[in-house]
C-alpha cells in the first residue's frame, strides 16, 4: 500500500480507522470511546486475522491503525512491520489488554506510535490526536521537502541549460571574432593587391593613351583609334577608381577654397558637348572634387543615353544652398534600383563601369556638407540633383579637417548607375 495521499482526512471526508481485533466487545468498547470525540467522523473498519488485515491496509487506505498485541496466530508487532513496509509514515496504536513495561518499551523502540491499555481506554482519543496531528506534520514536512528537492532539480536543469547555452554563445563568439580576423586580413590583402594593381597598370595604360592620341592626330580622325583610345580612357578610369579604393574610402585629401560651381558645372558641359546653364555660384568646397562628381554624372549620363544631346546641366541659387543637376532622357532608373544606386560596386547591365563612380560623387557631395539625389526626369529618363551649403549659412558647419572618408584626387572615378 502507498502513503496516504493525506496524513489528516479532506474536508467532509471521514477518519478512516483500521481495527486489528478478535475480540467484538473490545472493539465496540473502542469504537465507542472514539466516537464523537474527533474533529472528523470515524470510519472503523475491524479485521481479525493476518489475511484480512493485510487486505484492508490494501483496500481502506486506513489514516489509523489499531491493533491488538495478541491474536491467535498473529501479533501487534508482526501487523506494525506489515503496515510500515507499506506506509511508513502511518500512525500505529497498540490497543491491548496487558502488556509487560519491557515489551511495550521494543514495541515503541521500533517504531509503533503508541501503546494503550484496554483497561485505560481514556488515553485513546489523546493519543489518536496526537498520532494523527505528529502524522500530519510529518506529511507537511515531506511535501515541503519534496517541493524543495523538486524545485532544486529544476533550477539545477536550468542552470545545465544556461551553461550550455553559455558554451555554445562563446563558442559562435570565438568562430565570429575568428571569422572577423580572416575577413580582416583579407581585406587588407585587398586593398595591397587593388593598390599594387593599380599602381602596375597607370604607368603602362597613360603611355598607351599618349601614343593612341598622337597615333589619331597623325592618322586624322581613324575610327578605330578613337576606339582604341576611348576603350584606353575607360581603362584609365577603373584603374584610378580601384586606386582610390585601395586607399581605403573614396574620398580623402579635402582641400577647400571659395569656388564658383557654376564654372565647374559649364566646364565640364564643354568637356563632354552637353549643354550648361549655369550662373555664377559661390561656394566653399574642393574644386577637383566637385569637377569629379560632375565628371562622374555627366559621363555616366552620356554612356546610358548613348549621346550628350540628351543630357544637360543646370545650376542654380535655392535657399540657403546651391543647386545643380544633371538631366537626362534616357531609359531612366527602375524604382527598385534607386535605394542601392550609390552602394559601392553596385553595378547594373552597362558596361564601363566600376560601380564606384556614384559612390565618389555621393562621398564627396557629403564631405562638403551637401546632398545628391536621384529623380525621375518628366517624359523620362534620370535626374541627379547635387545640393551644397552656401558660405554664408552653413559654412561654420563644413568638416574641413583631415579625418575625412575617401580617395585620392588624382582619379576622376566613373558612374556605377545601371538600369
Amino acid at each position: 500500500m502507498s502513503t496516504p495521499e493525506h496524513a489528516l482526512p479532506e474536508a467532509g471526508q471521514p477518519l478512516r480507522v483500521l481495527h486489528l481485533e478478535d475480540n467484538e466487545l473490545d472493539h465496540e468498547l473502542v469504537a465507542l470511546s472514539l466516537d464523537g470525540e474527533l474533529p472528523w467522523p470515524v470510519e472503523i473498519e475491524r479485521v481479525e486475522d493476518e489475511a484480512g488485515f493485510l487486505h484492508a491496509l490494501d483496500t481502506h487506505r486506513p489514516h489509523l491503525v489499531l491493533s491488538d498485541y495478541a491474536l491467535p496466530g498473529y501479533d501487534g508487532l508482526s501487523a506494525f512491520q506489515a503496515a510500515h513496509a507499506r506506509a511508513p509514515f502511518l500512525p500505529f496504536i497498540i490497543v491491548t489488554g496487558a502488556m509487560g513495561e519491557e515489551v511495550a518499551v521494543d514495541t515503541l523502540r521500533q517504531g509503533v506510535t503508541d501503546y494503550i491499555l484496554k483497561q485505560r481506554l481514556e488515553r485513546l482519543v489523546p493519543s489518536v490526536r496526537r498520532a494523527i496531528a505528529e502524522a500530519d506534520a510529518r506529511d507537511r514536512r515531506e511535501r515541503a521537502e519534496q517541493e524543495v528537492r523538486e524545485l532544486n532539480l529544476s533550477l539545477r536543469a536550468r542552470l545545465e541549460e544556461v551553461e550550455r547555452l553559455r558554451g555554445i554563445a562563446e563558442g559562435q563568439r570565438q568562430r565570429l571574432e575568428t571569422q572577423a580576423k580572416q575577413l580582416e586580413e583579407a581585406l587588407n590583402l585587398q586593398k595591397t593587391f587593388l593598390a599594387e594593381t593599380s599602381h602596375e597598370l597607370r604607368t603602362p595604360l597613360t603611355a598607351l593613351l599618349g601614343y593612341l592620341r598622337r597615333a589619331e592626330r597623325e592618322a586624322g580622325g581613324s575610327q578605330t583609334l578613337q576606339d582604341a583610345q576611348r576603350v584606353a580612357e575607360n581603362m584609365t578610369r577603373l584603374v584610378n577608381d580601384l586606386l582610390q579604393l585601395s586607399r581605403g574610402e573614396l574620398v580623402q585629401g579635402i582641400e577647400m577654397h571659395f569656388v564658383n560651381l557654376g564654372n565647374i558645372v559649364r566646364q565640364v558641359g564643354r568637356d563632354y558637348g552637353v549643354r550648361a546653364s549655369a550662373p555664377d555660384l559661390e561656394i566653399v568646397g574642393d574644386p577637383g572634387r566637385l569637377t569629379q562628381v560632375f565628371v562622374n554624372l555627366v559621363s555616366n549620363a552620356v554612356r546610358v543615353c548613348g549621346s550628350p544631346d540628351l543630357v544637360s546641366l543646370e545650376a542654380w541659387q535655392e535657399g540657403g544652398r546651391v543647386c545643380a543637376a544633371v538631366i537626362d532622357h534616357g531609359p531612366g532608373i527602375p524604382d527598385h534600383i534607386k535605394p542601392r544606386i550609390f552602394d559601392k560596386f553596385y553595378r547594373g547591365k552597362e558596361a564601363g563601369s566600376t560601380g564606384l563612380g556614384l559612390t565618389i560623387a555621393q562621398q564627396v557631395a557629403q564631405t562638403h556638407g551637401g546632398s545628391i539625389e536621384v529623380l525621375d526626369t518628366p517624359g523620362g529618363g534620370a535626374t541627379f540633383r547635387v545640393c551644397l551649403p552656401t558660405p554664408d549659412e552653413d559654412e561654420d558647419d563644413l568638416d574641413l579637417g583631415p579625418d575625412l572618408h575617401g580617395v585620392a584626387a588624382d582619379g576622376a572615378g566613373t558612374d556605377d548607375r545601371m538600369v
